[in-house]
């Protein structure tokens, strides 16, 4: 399962971060300060994006067991 949870998290990261990103680019207040911003976005999306790789890793698993 970890496997799959690794795999997983690379595509979630990446997608929240990206997301995380547009946001800060997206609203101008945030995008003055972009060169500070952007770094941590990136870094959150990635952190939040663990746990929810194991909770879709373990949905994967039940389902291949079947």
């Amino acid at each position: 399962m970890m496997k799959v949870a690794v795999v997983v998290w690379i595509v979630v990261g990446a997608s929240l971060a990206g997301c995380a990103m547009v946001a800060v680019l997206a609203i101008p207040a945030l995008a003055d300060q972009g060169m500070q911003l952007i770094p941590r976005a990136v870094l959150a999306g990635f952190v939040v994006a663990i746990p929810l790789s194991f909770l879709i890793a373990r949905k994967i698993a039940r389902q291949s067991v079947r």
